[in-house]
């Protein structure tokens, strides 16, 4: 049966209305919603640390619920550890009552991205460290580069020995992209 010409014009204005949405800036801010800007705005700009890394990590860690606590014990947006927490606390000088509020988003996001910031330092801004560093700790990532285990790149990605965090590291890079491509 062969489409009428009518049908095959409707036909091609809905695809072509489908390639538009799809493309649409619209579309793409549905599909990845960035929340708390308010809160990462500041945070990032007070500390120098790209908030679209931020958005990143706050959706793989908790996919933006506030609330989240792991099994471990990691809290709120950015899944900080109350050991983590309190050391950052301490050495960025932050109020001490912080610690009480690890759930509070703006307080999360303040901590977890003053800790990036710390990372940041530490593996002269190599994101690939610095990601692996936030999901492994510091230490493990420094002994893996130290013993050769692993060169801080992502072509080598497969010698991370943490097979989560090798996925961590992944699923953050691409989450990073979309966000650096949407809201650019």
């Amino acid at each position: 049966m062969e489409l009428s010409l009518n049908r095959k014009f409707t036909l091609l204005l809905l695809l072509l209305g489908l390639f538009y949405l799809l493309n649409s800036q619209a579309f793409w801010k549905a599909m990845y919603p960035i929340y708390y800007e308010e809160f990462v705005d500041q945070a990032t700009q007070a500390y120098e640390v790209d908030p679209k890394l931020v958005y990143a990590i706050i959706q793989i860690e908790s996919n933006f619920k506030q609330n989240r606590v792991s099994p471990k014990g990691a809290t709120g947006l950015m899944q900080i550890m109350p050991e983590t927490a309190a050391w950052a606390i301490q050495q960025a000088q932050l109020p001490p009552e912080y610690l009480d509020f690890l759930d509070d988003p703006q307080v999360n996001i303040t901590i977890g991205t003053w800790y990036l910031a710390f990372l940041e330092r530490k593996f002269h801004r190599n994101h690939y460290a610095v990601i692996s560093a936030y999901n492994a700790g510091p230490g493990n990532v420094e002994k893996w580069i130290r013993e050769g285990t692993w060169d801080a790149s992502y072509q080598n990605l497969s010698d991370i020995p943490f097979g989560e965090t090798r996925h961590y590291l992944q699923r953050v890079l691409y989450f990073y992209g979309k966000y650096q491509d949407i809201y650019n």
